[in-house]
């Protein structure tokens, strides 16, 4: 995590994998294999979201083998894997985490996975999230509408281009508020 309470790329996989896990226990190979998948239809292939090994939440005690057919010898990837307590503790961490600076593929990735995993914060949680990513829209809006007041040279894309995602900021920021008051009637 970095000073400002954001995640560092590498903790977006491990977001994945304990909310993965927190739904419902995996086999390895399938938890590994949905991960990958998730991540790579956000941002694309990434080396900067290589994230720690699964083992190493083994050694963390936040995750934890369970094999369903009761058979310890089962194969490595098909080992079940489970979250334990201090894995739901991580994934609360994650998900109460900030979001750092502009909006770019691995904030995309970290919007994406808390939406994923929503419902497992509190309601109160839920709605300092919603806010949370509203206000990341606001700085967003203040930035972009920023550089969209400056002078452009005639001839460019640079003013529609910024006019499509002030848009697309607009709607994202409103749908997020639409979901806040939806909650809170909840």
């Amino acid at each position: 995590m970095y000073k400002d309470n954001s995640l560092v790329p590498s903790e977006a996989v491990r977001l994945a994998a304990l909310g993965l896990l927190a739904r419902a226990p995996r086999a390895y190979a399938d938890l590994a294999r949905e991960i990958r998948h998730f991540a790579q239809r956000i941002v694309g292939p990434s080396l900067e979201l290589l994230g720690p090994s699964l083992e190493l939440f083994k050694v963390e005690s936040l995750i934890e083998v369970q094999d369903s057919k009761g058979n310890p010898k089962a194969p490595h990837d098909e080992q079940m894997m489970a979250l334990t307590e201090a894995g739901r503790d991580e994934l609360r961490r994650l998900m109460t985490a900030s979001l750092r600076g502009p909006m770019g593929e691995v904030n995309k990735l970290i919007i994406a996975l808390k939406m994923h995993f929503f419902e497992t914060l509190s309601p109160e949680e839920r709605r300092i999230q919603a806010e949370m990513l509203q206000e990341a829209c606001e700085r967003e809006l203040t930035r972009l509408t920023d550089l969209r007041g400056h002078p452009a040279e005639e001839g460019g894309l640079l003013v529609p281009w910024l006019d499509h995602e002030i848009a697309e900021i607009e709607s994202r920021r409103d749908w997020l508020e639409a979901q806040l008051a939806r909650s809170a009637r909840s």
